[in-house]
């Protein structure tokens, strides 16, 4: 069912800054931010050949990565990504196992416009993680 990681995501609380510290200090190239009302956040991607980096800035007010911030200031790992063949078919195999999926249980359109799903992070040893379509 796991596929390959696909990203790792980090909270930002400021997202110039952020794209700075990778871009002139790590030498990364950085996608252009996308607004992604629907989640609640602003992305930045930096491709790092065999995966990417995700930085999230909050976007409006029930931005679920302020709630993050409001707990570390400075920020940190929000989340990871795996893709998945089929993302019905995992998460009716996840949910068959206990697993709990976040919001209504329906994929949503993620940042590389693909469905995506979210899982309880106290299901994952304490870390969130996010299901993409693959392909």
């Amino acid at each position: 069912m796991l596929g390959r990681l696909n990203h790792v995501a980090i909270a930002v609380p400021d997202m110039k800054a952020a794209s700075a510290l990778y871009r002139d200090t790590l030498g990364a190239r950085l996608s252009e931010p996308q607004l992604l009302p629907e989640h609640g956040v602003t992305v930045v991607f930096i491709d790092v050949g065999n995966t990417k980096i995700e930085l999230l800035e909050p976007l409006g007010e029930n931005s679920p990565i302020a709630t993050f911030l409001e707990k570390s200031p400075a920020g940190g790992m929000h989340h990871i990504c795996y893709e998945v063949d089929d993302i019905i078919a995992a998460r009716d195999r996840l949910k068959s196992q206990g697993a709990r999926v976040l919001g209504d249980g329906e994929p949503k359109i993620g940042a590389h416009g693909k469905p995506v799903l979210f899982l309880h992070p106290k299901d994952f040893l304490g870390t969130l993680v996010e299901l993409e379509q693959a392909g």
